[in-house]
């Protein structure tokens, strides 16, 4: 019985030294998302010690039950085998995935990751063919040294010889189980086993260096198991209390920013360009023709987007409808088409034609779902272009090609309309035709801004230009060297309106959101925006609560003209904040994700 406990206990610490290589790996792979030092190594090691602990214990469970069975019967050397290379293919692809993941999504690996097997294409876009058979062939080399690990001395034990011998010695591997179940419950307190359990730092990094990717992955299937996570913070009483503080749908008095209610209408999406990337974080060489076309329309100085991902930006931007700290709205058709939309009021109110035009995949992420319940009649996307075109870029149609397009639907559709176009480059892998700066993603952005200020620049020319309302703000922003997802310069972005449908250039310093695009715009036609209950008009005198909200994965950011708080739910704590204590941001944003999680819900 000796042997086989030590077989046991020999399979139990080998896992869990696997998990301590893999943190180290992932933070010396990752050097580019976080600063640390040799100290902060240990501290990651100690405070995820408890999660790879109780983790190690799920897979010991089936070596254990074949160690009772081996207690009554001779088993086949080779029994295990099967077992080792299940487990280490499973492990290799969890730690290269996790490491290779991070630097794009700056949270742990979870099974959102599944959701983007539909569009394989554009899930690799943003990656070379090179990374992609670097990281298989770092897979392969893992898995056969964790399987090699875990043959070493591989366990091979005779029956024992009498029955009570055999009894005795199964009894007590039972009497093992519900130790491991504690185990793996993480003890006998209320709260069991989490990942919010190792953090420990105000540095995100470490704190998800700490965390275990396998119970990342499976623990997350439990929030992705209904499409709709339903928040409730708050007597109900007490959050509508608090919405009709901060929200309204009507406006009223308000200032009037354009020459006509029947303009054509451009919507600009920007890929990532947030600020970044502009003058707004004291850039003025990254953007030039932004920041000059920020002073020559109508530019909102203290606008934040709703979110980090294009999805969700898009139907913040279209919708008004707030994002969520972990799931899309954009992926579940049966809720998205019941959103309100741009498109879809213009052309019910006012006869608009409404066009949308995307470079990539007009599939990912349900985008074509979305798009066409929205009152988009006319797509146009990767497949209307030629095969060199959408092979210009790894994501699809490169963006000086498709502001060409755009160029030419201005100045040929009938007017009125509306054309919603989402630009692609400035996404990894970067991959641009200019190169200005050594850093790529500046480069990207830079690229961007050329495709943007040559578009403006001819549009200007043409006849259309007098009655076209160009709007320009990007679907997110994106964390840039230290400034991570908990910095408020990574969503702070830029809103510009301009063309000749502008009176003339002005500033609005109020603090918004990218939602607040559709009522503000809305209001400023003289259309009714009542169905959008999460958007506001901005110029509208009922505006009288200036806030911002931002979600991110499990957390959200809040912020109005003095103060700001970024708030994790994972590890129930504040990652950063600045001006007065923030304890009304907390509740507004409570009051927010509750109001709209049950908003969903009954869509």
């Amino acid at each position: 019985m000796k042997g086989r406990l030590l077989y046991l206990l020999r399979f139990y610490v080998l896992t869990v030294a696997i998990f301590l290589l893999a943190k180290v790996a992932f933070m010396l792979c990752n050097t580019g998302a976080g600063t640390f030092s040799a100290g902060d190594v240990f501290d990651v090691l100690r405070h995820g010690l408890s999660l790879d602990l109780s983790t190690a214990l799920y897979f010991l469970l089936v070596p254990l039950l074949v160690v009772i069975a081996s207690l009554w019967v001779r088993l086949p050397r080779w029994l295990l085998k099967p077992y080792y290379v299940l487990l280490a293919v499973a492990l290799a692809l969890a730690f290269v995935a996790d490491t290779s993941l991070y630097e794009f999504w700056h949270f742990k690996l979870d099974a959102s990751c599944l959701q983007y097997l539909d569009t394989p294409t554009e899930a690799m876009a943003s990656v070379s063919t090179a990374y992609l058979l670097v990281r298989l062939l770092a897979t392969i080399l893992i898995a056969v040294g964790i399987y090699i690990v875990f043959s070493w001395k591989t366990a091979y034990f005779l029956p024992e010889s009498t029955l009570l011998s055999k009894t005795l010695h199964t009894l007590g591997c039972v009497l093992l189980i519900p130790l491991m179940v504690i185990g793996i419950r993480g003890g006998f307190d209320e709260s069991t086993t989490n990942i919010g359990q190792v953090y420990f730092s105000q540095n995100q990094f470490l704190n998800h260096a700490a965390v275990n990717p396998v119970f990342s992955f499976f623990a997350s299937f439990e929030k992705t198991a209904s499409n709709n996570t339903v928040y409730h913070f708050m007597d109900d009483d007490r959050c509508r209390q608090i919405m009709d503080e901060l929200y309204n749908t009507e406006s009223k008095d308000c200032d009037t920013l354009l020459n006509t209610q029947t303009p054509n209408i451009i919507v600009i999406l920007m890929e990532g360009c947030g600020g970044t990337f502009t003058e707004i974080g004291g850039r003025s060489d990254v953007t030039p023709y932004l920041n000059r076309l920020a002073h020559e329309g109508i530019y909102f100085t203290h606008c934040y987007g709703n979110t980090w991902r294009t999805d969700r930006g898009t139907v913040c931007a279209l919708s008004g409808y707030p994002s969520f700290p972990t799931m899309s709205v954009m992926k579940i058709p049966s809720k998205s088409r019941t959103l309100p939309t741009i498109a879809k009021t213009l052309q019910q109110e006012r006869g608009y034609g409404t066009y949308f035009l995307y470079g990539g995949d007009i599939n990912f992420t349900n985008m074509r779902s979305y798009l066409l319940a929205g009152g988009f009649q006319r797509l146009t996307w990767k497949k209307d272009y030629s095969s060199e075109e959408q092979a210009s870029a790894k994501w699809g149609v490169r963006d000086d090609i498709t502001f060409a397009t755009l160029y030419e639907m201005a100045t040929t559709a009938q007017s009125p309309y509306l054309i919603g176009f989402l630009t692609l480059s400035s996404h990894q892998p970067w991959d641009v035709p200019t190169r200005h700066f050594d850093d790529e993603e500046l480069n990207a952005f830079y690229y961007l801004d050329q495709c943007l200020g040559r578009f403006a620049e001819h549009l200007r020319q043409s006849p259309v230009w007098n009655n076209t309302l160009l709007v320009i703000l990007p679907d997110h922003g994106i964390p840039h060297h230290d400034i991570g997802e908990g910095h408020p310069l990574t969503n702070h972005i830029p809103m510009i309106w301009l063309g000749g449908a502008v009176k003339g250039p002005r500033q609005i310093g109020q603090v918004c959101n990218q939602t607040d695009l559709p009522a503000t715009l809305l209001g400023q036609l003289g259309i009714a925006h009542d169905d959008y209950t999460f958007s506001r008009d901005i110029l509208s005198s009922t505006y009288t609560q200036p806030f911002a909200i931002h979600t991110y994965d499990d957390g959200y950011a809040m912020y109005d003209s003095t103060s700001y708080v970024c708030f994790d739910f994972i590890g129930n704590r504040v990652i950063s904040e600045r001006g007065n204590p923030a304890s009304e941001l907390h509740e507004w944003a409570r009051a927010i994700l509750q109001a709209a999680s049950n908003d969903l819900d009954k869509r």
